[in-house]
């Protein structure tokens, strides 16, 4: 991919300096002036930390963090929709963003609206302009959960250096579903080789950006290990029968044959109810380097310095393959830290010099 073909060595700083918050989550009003790269919001559980977060990860394409329905969003009581707004600088220039759910009248489906420096845009647009990241306390199960899991949590580090992997990963869930559902109709053989010809083409192509950004944040975990970043270096792999069978060789052959493979299991995928070989069913494989061992049985403090590590890494790759610093969405990191390690993450965040929001209940 092109984006790894020239990589910046001295990315611009992106900051917010404002976040207004409409009837969003327990917020009727809200709003912050921000001046500092690194922000702490302290406070008991339930005074709105997360929510604050929350806002800021809809500054970037799909759900947020949490992945709720947009109308989840909505302050209970609150009669319209809700409306987050974030004035930012980018190397001293000022862009405002403006992201919502508009109150339309009963019965007429409303999506979220995204506006930037006041016109209509896309959320792909976003990607022009800011790159968010987060690390949640939901995700401390990520090595030891399901594959789909890992899955969300790779594409979104895909999503992070190559903004058209959001597309091509849409593209494929739909062809997967219109081929399923032929299957299961028994639809026109004619219909299913041009779907299974599209589908074939836009599976290599997320496998390939999987693969790439693998590759790319490899190699950036190891610089950080051999700098003392304080954090275990993690071993990064795709794990799949598609990788082994079809990546490797030239993008054309792998996509020949990946078509010729779902022409032969139509049978089989008809019975399944699901197509069973792609993309769509591959893992991320996690290995504590150090001890060669699968993050999975690793110690929870052990799990948690690995994602932190792993976060920390693809913060620096971010910023080195697009060409500005990403915005670091940090909740309640300081659990399972020792002081030790709570000293190394601060000095790496200065040291990378992204704008982070972390969260905690106790003020130390």
């Amino acid at each position: 991919m092109s984006r790894a073909a020239a990589p910046v060595t001295t990315p611009i700083t992106v900051a917010l300096t404002g976040l207004k918050l409409t009837d969003f989550r327990n917020y009727a009003s809200l709003s912050l002036d921000l001046a500092a790269p690194l922000i702490a919001l302290t406070g008991p559980n339930g005074a709105g930390k997360t929510n604050c977060l929350e806002a800021i990860s809809l500054l970037t394409p799909g759900r947020g963090l949490r992945r709720v329905p947009y109308d989840a969003l909505i302050r209970t009581g609150a009669e319209g929709g809700w409306a987050v707004a974030a004035d930012l600088t980018r190397d001293g220039e000022a862009v405002r963003i403006g992201t919502g759910l508009q109150a339309l009248p009963e019965g007429v489906e409303r999506g979220r609206k995204i506006r930037i420096n006041g016109v209509n845009a896309s959320a792909e647009n976003l990607l022009d302009y800011l790159r968010v990241l987060w690390l949640t306390p939901a995700m401390d199960g990520l090595f030891a959960g399901p594959a789909g899991d890992r899955r969300r949590f790779l594409d979104r580090l895909v999503l992070a250096v190559d903004p058209g992997h959001g597309r091509r990963v849409g593209d494929m869930e739909k062809l997967l579903s219109s081929r399923n559902r032929l299957l299961d109709n028994n639809g026109d053989p004619a219909l299913l080789d041009a779907i299974e010809t599209q589908l074939a083409e836009t599976a290599l192509a997320v496998a390939i950006a999987r693969a790439e950004t693998v590759g790319l944040l490899t190699g950036r975990m190891a610089d950080q290990a051999a700098d003392g970043a304080g954090f275990p270096l993690a071993a990064l792999t795709l794990a799949g029968d598609f990788e082994a069978r079809y990546l490797g060789g030239p993008a054309s052959q792998g996509e020949d044959a990946y078509r010729d493979a779902l022409a032969g299991a139509r049978d089989r995928d008809r019975a399944a109810g699901r197509t069973l070989e792609g993309p769509h069913r591959s893992d991320l494989a996690v290995v504590f380097a150090e001890k060669d061992m699968p993050a999975a049985q690793s110690s929870t403090g052990e799990q948690k310095a690995l994602l932190i590590g792993l976060i920390l890494a693809h913060a620096g790759l971010v910023a080195q393959i697009s060409a500005m610093t990403p915005i670091l969405l940090l909740d309640e990191i300081a659990a399972h830290l020792d002081p030790d390690r709570r000293a190394a993450l601060f000095a790496r965040l200065t040291q990378l010099g992204c704008q982070a929001f972390m969260t905690g209940t106790d003020a130390a």
